[in-house]
């Protein structure tokens, strides 16, 4: 079965922009095509005009840090998210949601942009990089800008990048300083390929045993991912014991809307399941903020 025309490995961002502009709406951007390809063979139609893989884009592809921002390219795999020493301390919750997506075959190929650009609320690494309240810079209507990530989201599977016209570049956000940590965790159903039930990343700002500063997203709790500010708020000003994240639980299960679906959970199930994402990524989180250190959890 053909799946495309033409196949083009362009080497740097602009070589990619001018193949999506001189295709005008008929060229895909491929990476692992883990999702891509998939969605190909499943539709049936008539082949893709044109590829562009961007895996030969070095801007695209690589983890830096300079001062206190991370960069990390949308052409990076989960792979090189789990092994980088950059990540382990400054953005933990991301090693650890990229660390339990697919196997090691899928890890090795897939990119934190597809995971992005697929716009699933239940996207692990999406979810951590809410949390690490991240920007991505796009190309959209002839330019390239920084957007905080939450914008390139319009629904379930709905994106505002144009598959065909757009191109997801990278993503930035500040390191976790002194006093600063975050956690992943996620509880899926047992099959060998199956759906997250629920997924939860935290960052927290602790300052003389308090809450300094926090941000949460569990999910997927909405049709897209989001930051669960009233948990925030519940959390912020107010000691760092287990008392106060009695009460962010609380919070989460009153406020959440979790609806039941036949593909992860009951609804009664997944606000149980709030409850023990939260105390475990919130605790995590804390402990690793007062000692300095991270060691992620759940990596393979």
């Amino acid at each position: 079965m053909k799946l495309w025309n033409h196949y083009h490995t362009p080497t740097s961002v602009d070589d990619a922009i001018d193949l999506l502009t001189r295709y005008a709406g008929q060229a895909r951007i491929i990476a692992g095509g883990t999702d891509l390809l998939v969605d190909m063979r499943a539709d049936g139609h008539a082949p893709q005009e044109a590829l562009i893989d961007i895996t030969r884009i070095a801007e695209m592809g690589q983890i830096t840090r300079e001062g206190d921002t991370i960069t990390i390219g949308a052409g990076v795999t989960h792979t090189q998210i789990v092994k980088n020493p950059l990540l382990v301390n400054a953005a933990t919750c991301l090693i650890e949601s990229c660390g339990v997506i697919g196997g090691p075959q899928v890890r090795n190929v897939a990119t934190i942009g597809g995971n992005v650009a697929h716009a699933l609320p239940a996207g692990d690494g999406t979810t951590s990089l809410v949390a690490l309240d991240a920007q991505a810079e796009i190309y959209k209507d002839g330019m390239r800008q920084w957007l905080p990530i939450r914008d390139l989201f319009r629904g379930a599977g709905q994106s505002f990048l144009d598959s065909t016209r757009d191109l997801l570049i990278r993503f930035r956000f500040t390191a976790a300083a002194a006093g600063q940590a975050t956690a992943f965790a996620r509880i899926m159903r047992p099959q060998g390929v199956a759906l997250p039930v629920l997924g939860c990343a935290v960052w927290v700002s602790i300052a003389d045993g308090q809450f300094a500063d926090a941000r949460v997203c569990i999910a997927p709790a909405a049709p897209t991912p989001s930051r669960a500010e009233a948990v925030e708020a519940a959390l912020i000003g107010k000691p760092a014991v287990s008392e106060t994240v009695d009460t962010a639980i609380k919070t989460a299960q009153e406020s959440l809307h979790l609806r039941t679906s036949k593909y992860r959970a009951t609804a009664d199930y997944r606000y149980e399941m709030v409850a023990v994402l939260l105390r475990k990524t919130l605790s995590k989180a804390v402990e690793r903020a007062r000692s300095g250190s991270a060691v992620p959890e759940g990596v393979g």
